[in-house]
């Protein structure tokens, strides 16, 4: 088996550092490399749009971005790393579980407590952690030129896959999301409606209905808030569209 890949999420330089400390004292019985270190969440998803983890050791009050909100943004990723919370603070442990936590570590951590973590999240790290739906995120992950963006999603009107990306529209312009379409349809089905077999319509940016003709055809299609595109809706979602955003 190769080495365990990590990455180590802390605002704090000491806490980084006893964590690599008590990791070498364990290097011997759990083999592993550490792929970076990041002082926050948006930080830390920087370094995996170029780097890819087995297990990320993530403390929970962060500024920018705190731990819970980076465990969220990470379960969108292609290829997630498990997560370990390491933390000083005991009320967040229900909550890092229901973000699909493999552990919660309350510091000062020892060595055999941290082996113990790592060995049980090596045992799930070829689990499929893309598939877990933690509570919806507020904002989206948009990688720009190396840089973390984050988008807030009352401010998408919709959403559209265009080849291997996402299309996300907001009234100032297009980002480019590295997540499916499907995947976003499942964590925001209140949100979102699908018109087209690749476009999402954000409901409450819809602001009419317009009946349009194109090749010959006449088809409905959506006035949406803000921007003056006309967004076609399929005949075969039609029905349920319009069921859905009470048209």
């Amino acid at each position: 088996m190769s080495d365990l890949t990590l990455l180590l999420v802390d605002d704090e330089p000491p806490a980084r550092a006893r964590l690599r400390a008590l990791l070498s004292d364990i290097a011997g019985e759990l083999p592993h490399r550490i792929i970076g270190e990041a002082g926050d969440g948006i930080a830390a998803l920087e370094l995996l749009a170029h780097h890819q983890a087995d297990i990320a050791l993530i403390d929970i009050r962060m500024p920018r971005m705190d731990g819970l909100e980076l465990a969220q943004q990470l379960a969108g990723l292609p290829h997630p790393p498990a997560i370990v919370f390491v933390t000083a603070y005991d009320e967040f442990a229900l909550k890092a579980f229901e973000l699909a936590a493999v552990d919660y570590l309350l510091k000062p951590v020892r060595a055999p407590r941290l082996l113990e973590a790592l060995k049980k999240a090596r045992r799930l790290a070829s689990a499929d952690f893309s598939v877990i739906a933690p509570a919806s995120r507020a904002r989206l992950r948009v990688v720009e030129r190396g840089q973390v963006l984050l988008l807030p999603i009352d401010d998408i009107l919709y959403l559209r896959a265009e080849q291997k990306y996402v299309t996300a529209r907001t009234v100032e312009r297009d980002y480019l999301l590295e997540e499916s379409l499907a995947h976003l349809e499942n964590e925001f089905p209140q949100r979102f409606v699908r018109i087209h077999r690749n476009c999402l319509v954000a409901a409450a940016a819809v602001g009419g209905v317009a009946r349009e003709e194109s090749g010959g055809e006449t088809h409905w299609a959506l006035c949406l808030k803000g921007v003056p595109e006309h967004l076609p809706v399929s005949r075969r979602q039609w029905p349920q569209a319009k069921a859905q955003l009470g048209l």
